[in-house]
């Protein structure tokens, strides 16, 4: 990714960005040079994957535990993230029995920084009639989460593609015992199912 890319994608000034890139340079957890693709180092990537694996155990206990929505638990986790102790965390995974994937179907990395892979297509590429299972979200929007509720879609929903509209690249698709669906092209490209 370059420096523009990330800025952009962070909503910030590529000054910014650069300023931040210099200091984790130093600290050497990524490799960076000006005007160059940047990429974290093997201790960047440590640090990286044990933040992430704290943000997502968060989000499960607060959506299993708690009965959080999952479309309210990306905000907390972000604070919650950033309590650093190993052993809170360690005993935090132990708790939930050490969950794989968080309520948005992303990953957990184990303490390790292991993580396990599902075999998945894009709700866009599911053939016809192939029965299927919601495995991941790819936007946690608060937006996007309300409407998959609305439509009776989180994760472990079986389904069905049943038409595919080629005017706007829209579906339809079957949910359990309810009636078929329209769903847009646009929803249709953050949503990933395992065939079942």
């Amino acid at each position: 990714m370059t420096t523009n890319e990330l800025s952009a994608s962070l909503l910030t000034k590529p000054a910014s960005v650069t300023d931040m890139l210099k200091k984790l340079k130093v600290k050497k957890l990524l490799h960076y040079e000006p005007y160059k693709v940047f990429y974290l180092t093997a201790e960047g990537k440590k640090i990286a994957l044990n933040i992430i694996r704290r943000h997502r155990l968060w989000e499960f206990f607060l959506v299993e535990k708690l009965a959080f929505g999952w479309d309210e638990v990306h905000e907390v986790a972000e604070e919650l993230e950033h309590v650093g102790s190993k052993k809170l965390v360690d005993k935090l995974d132990s708790y939930l029995d050490f969950p794989k994937f968080d309520p948005h179907g992303d990953p957990i990395p184990d303490v390790n920084g292991k993580m396990s892979i599902v075999q998945q297509v894009n709700l866009t590429e599911l053939p016809l009639n192939k029965l299927a299972q919601v495995t991941m979200v790819g936007s946690q929007s608060t937006e996007l989460l309300e409407l998959l509720s609305h439509k009776d879609i989180t994760i472990g929903t079986k389904l069905e593609v049943k038409k595919k509209f080629s005017f706007d690249k829209s579906v339809e698709v079957k949910v359990k015992n309810l009636a078929p669906v329209n769903i847009s092209e646009q929803l249709a490209k953050v949503l990933f199912v395992k065939p079942v």
